[in-house]
């Protein structure tokens, strides 16, 4: 009885995912993101991001696995970023689409790999989408490739294409809410140290430093990115979801520092509407909704993906929760924190200082991390263990080339958290070289033991 209601669930779900819909809504999708794109290259060459993230450093933070991963030389990053903005274009106007949409990914992910201190949640996001445009039929409908070949050209398509770009920006926002209900946040912080810096934004930054607003935000913030989808996803209460939509990004973007991802949401938020919301807002397009025939997979193809999909969907809804299998607070330690969409939740700052000791001459150097990397990498450095370890490395192997074989490496980092008082992150007794890159659970990291600081 239970396999045959497991079967049933399963064909019921099948049936459900291939059902055929209108494919104006991810048409509409992959322009948006063809043009935010552009607009995101068109940011690092207006303001000299290229020379400063890729060319000038002496030194990449890469991520485990990927120390192969090296920035282009000479003018090659600017011609990557080039490129970029070319594909973008062609992904807007839906020319070579499949082709465009397999190299925009390749060579977004290449940029995203190069550097571990510029992790960003919405590049990470970027990344996840340009992969699965590469296998979503968004260029059907109203693209330069179902014009120059008619045979491309549909209106309905699988619904599992419009799902599975609903799942994966829905999650952004589940998850980034259950990361919100941790012990700091619910207390008010960082928010609280945030609110305060911009106590001179026009009109209503005087409330800023009033507990009742710091409270607002943060149980705001909260409750937004877990309600958010289902509101936006209930007609009756879409439009008041829609405004809240607007307000939360718009807000966030004048508050924060974090490019285009507020207008990024806000342009993606039709994905939770009915994939025929746009030809039933704008009438002129009902003359193109006529169905052309719609012919479903194979049964065997149908298996296939829905496999693939249900796979995908696996991998993202673990991947969040993997900081559990780690001891420690994440925001402290680091561990599970990245690709988890744990969002503006932590306000560190610190300073690390290397000690190297040659123990064959006796000889020691003393050096600050603060003369060596630029402060957007010492920044980040400084408060996190793996990429402590991975300048250690870094120092450990420049004293080898200078003919120091065995060299040992040591940290002193202290680091705030949310405004606690600074202690320190690591062991600073600890030789670094004699530790490994690792995904596993770290020893050698201090347990935050500083409490939050009495408001």
């Amino acid at each position: 009885m239970e396999l045959r209601r497991l079967a049933q669930g399963y064909v019921w779900v099948r049936e459900r995912l291939f059902a055929p819909i209108d494919v104006v809504g991810l048409a509409y999708f992959r322009v948006v993101f063809g043009l935010i794109m552009l607009w995101e290259v068109y940011r690092y060459f207006d303001r000299g991001w290229i020379a400063r993230y890729w060319i000038n450093p002496e030194f990449n933070f890469t991520y485990y696995g990927f120390d192969w991963v090296r920035p282009l030389p000479g003018d090659g990053m600017y011609w990557l970023f080039i490129g970029l903005g070319i594909l973008a274009v062609l992904i807007a106007v839906g020319l070579w689409y499949r082709v465009s949409a397999l190299l925009f990914f390749l060579g977004f992910t290449y940029m995203f790999l190069l550097e571990q201190a510029r992790y960003l949640n919405h590049f990470y996001l970027i990344v996840l989408i340009s992969f699965l445009l590469i296998f979503l039929p968004a260029h059907r409908a109203f693209s330069l490739d179902a014009w120059r070949r008619p045979e491309l050209a549909a209106n309905l398509i699988p619904a599992w294409t419009w799902r599975l770009l609903q799942f994966q920006l829905g999650a952004v926002y589940f998850f980034g809410g259950v990361a919100k209900i941790n012990g700091d946040w619910l207390r008010g912080e960082p928010m609280r140290m945030w609110l305060a810096r911009r106590a001179d934004f026009p009109l209503v930054g005087g409330l800023f430093t009033e507990e009742w607003v710091v409270y607002l935000f943060s149980y705001g913030g909260l409750l937004f990115d877990l309600l958010i989808v289902p509101l936006l996803i209930w007609r009756r209460t879409r439009p008041f979801a829609i405004a809240a939509v607007i307000l939360f990004h718009l807000t966030n973007d004048n508050l924060f520092t974090i490019g285009i991802f507020p207008w990024f949401m806000i342009a993606a938020t039709p994905i939770f509407f009915e994939p025929d919301w746009l030809r039933r807002t704008f009438k002129r397009l009902s003359a193109h909704a006529v169905a052309a025939g719609y012919r479903p997979p194979s049964p065997q193809r149908k298996h296939l993906i829905v496999g693939l999909v249900g796979l995908y969907v696996a991998v993202q809804c673990l991947l969040p929760m993997r900081h559990w299998l780690y001891p420690g607070d994440p925001n402290w330690t680091e561990e599970g924190h990245r690709f988890s969409w744990h969002m503006k939740l932590r306000s560190k700052s610190g300073r690390a200082l290397f000690t190297i000791h040659d123990p064959a001459s006796g000889t020691l150097w003393e050096v600050n991390s603060r003369d060596r990397l630029p402060g957007w990498q010492e920044s980040k450095m400084a408060t996190r263990p793996d990429m402590i370890l991975q300048f250690a490395h870094f120092l450990a192997e420049e004293k080898r080339r200078e003919g120091y074989e065995s060299v040992a490496v040591y940290a002193d980092a202290r680091v705030s958290l949310n405004g606690r008082s600074r202690q320190p992150l690591i062991d600073q007794t600890l030789d670094l070289t004699t530790q490994k890159r690792s995904l596993w659970p770290t020893t050698w990291i201090r347990p935050l033991t500083e409490p939050l600081p009495r408001r």
